[in-house]
């Protein structure tokens, strides 16, 4: 029976090998995770500052878009006093 359990722990031995985790591994996992940290961290940031320029640039055209309908109602008023005063320095 004994050699029967024996030849099972050794199969089992061969079918799931235990693997140490040393120096080797932990560098080359640290080294793998710094590889891809390099690669994703500038397209993070690329993207990030893209988009708080994109926002700065719909407040910017918000407010650019208001100031000239501003400009269309002042230029309209102008006009419009300009015409009173032409036609009342005419009828003095």
């Amino acid at each position: 029976m004994s050699e029967k359990r024996e030849l099972l722990d050794e199969v089992e031995t061969l079918f799931t090998p235990k693997r140490s985790l040393d120096f080797n591994y932990f560098l080359y996992v640290l080294l793998t995770l710094t590889f891809v940290g390099m690669f994703a961290f500038p397209k993070i940031y690329i993207t990030e500052q893209i988009y708080f320029k994109s926002r700065d640039i719909a407040k910017l055209k918000v407010e650019y878009d208001t100031l000239k309908e501003e400009h269309k109602l002042i230029s309209a008023s102008v006009e419009s006093i300009k015409f009173k005063n032409q036609i009342l320095d005419t009828l003095f």
